[in-house]
This record gives structure tokens, sequence and C-alpha cells, in this order.
């Protein structure tokens, strides 16, 4: 674990650059070998404006993250934040932590995007999208990418997460969000034993159906818990799901027709 840690303090940009690109490969040739809907659509595309807006997030946590790593290292040095404040073991400390930055800058960011009506108009851009992939993942305006930045660098000083930890949490939420996007067919029973602790894809799908109350629930990135935890998990046959948002219900319109 510690070694773990270690590396992902770390981390070369190339490496970090491979798991973007390896995980949006990946599942790209999964969703063609099992795909839950068979899109009628060109999905090359479909893939460009979502590709743009990864480009975008990119350059923006580029941009900031020396605030990060600032924030991350003056909460060491002070001792401050929760888990530098609870006796653990170095293994609970790094789950602990993994636990409470996915809360603060997942969670807690996605929830507050539905309930502002200002920054759900700018979270629409992702919901907005009819034919859900892996590539839909990162399919965030400019504007979400620096709320969803905040969010994090909150999160970074009031759970007083190292470098490290900090690294390997957006490296497993960056693979997480690629995967519950998927447009993959998992085994119904494998899927919801899945979603009893990690966010799975039939999960994240409800969230993506266009009527309330499902758009407005399952906003967990990688662990489930936060969800099952504040009554904002919700189930729904994952046949009978329906993308889009009933603010941009026609898909034409919407620019989705690629």
């Amino acid at each position: 674990m510690e070694a773990l840690i270690n590396y992902f303090e770390s981390i070369p940009s190339a490496h970090r650059s491979l798991i973007l690109v390896g995980g949006i490969t990946f599942f790209w040739l999964l969703e063609g070998a099992i795909p839950l809907v068979r899109f009628n659509y060109k999905k090359w595309k479909h893939a460009l404006p979502n590709l743009f807006f990864t480009l975008t997030t990119i350059v923006i946590n580029f941009a900031l993250a020396f605030l990060l790593l600032k924030s991350s290292d003056w909460t060491v040095e002070a001792n401050f934040g929760i888990i530098n404040w609870i006796p653990l073991p170095f293994w609970a400390y790094v789950l602990v932590g993994l636990l409470l930055m996915d809360f603060f800058g997942a969670y807690l960011a996605h929830f507050t995007e539905h309930k502002v009506k200002p920054l759900w108009m700018v979270h629409l851009v992702h919901h907005t999208d009819h034919h859900v992939d892996t590539t839909t993942a990162n399919r965030h305006h400019p504007i979400e990418s620096v709320i969803r930045f905040v969010f994090t660098l909150f999160g970074v000083i009031i759970v007083g997460a190292p470098i490290g930890i900090v690294m390997l949490y957006q490296s497993l939420s960056l693979v997480a969000t690629q995967f519950t996007h998927a447009n993959i067919k998992l085994p119904r029973k494998v899927d919801d034993i899945l979603s009893w602790v990690l966010v799975s894809p039939d999960m994240h799908k409800v969230h993506h159906h266009y009527v309330l109350p499902y758009t407005d629930s399952n906003y967990g990135n990688i662990f489930s818990i936060w969800d099952r935890l504040f009554g904002t998990f919700m189930k729904y046959d994952r046949d009978d799901i329906v993308y889009g948002v009933d603010t941009f219900p026609d898909e034409i319109e919407n620019g989705n027709i690629g």
C-alpha cells in the first residue's frame, strides 16, 4: 500500500495520460463486444464533442494542479484534516481518504450541481447526451470543470489528503467514470452485487434517465455508499432507460444525431 501511494505521489504525466487514453480505448472496445444499447449512430462523430470537453477538462485541471499540490502539502505539514486527526493503520488511512475525497470531490459536487439552478444549467451539457457511452464520462462544460475542481480542493483541505492519495483518487475517479458511462451490458446479478460497494454501469445509467426523480439520483462516482447513506440511491430497469433530460427531450434539436 505504501509503495502504491509513493508511486502516485510522483506519478509521471505520461502515466496519467496513459490511464486516460487506455481507459477510453479499453471501454470503447468493450462497448463493441457487449453493448447495452445498440445505438444507431456514428460513434466517432458522437465522440468528437465529448473528447473536446475532455481536453478542456484536462487543460483546466493541469492549469490549477499547483493549488492541489500546495493545499495538500500544507495539510500534511500542519497535520490538518480528518484523516490526520484520527489514529488509523495506513491501509485505513488511505481507504478513508479515498472515501472522503469521493464524497467531497464527486458526490457533494454532483448533488450541488443538481440542486442549484445556475450550476444545473451548466451541468446540462453532460446530461444532454442521448447516446451515453464511455466518451460521455468527461462531457463537462469548462465552467463545470472549474466547479468540480473547487470541490476537490475543498475536499483535500477538509480531508487532509496527501498528494499521493489525491492523485490515486483522481486516477480511480477517471477510470470509474469511464466504466460507469460505458455502453456495456454486465450480467444483472454481477452489476447488482457490484453496486453494493461501487457505482456500477446500470446504477449510473439510472441517473441519465430523462425524467425525475431518476435524474436526481445515484450521484456517486466511485463508491455507492454515499447514495445509499443519504437516500439518493434508486433502481430502474436498464431496458427502459431513455437518455437525456426532459428540458431537452429532442436529440435532433439537441445536436445529438451523430
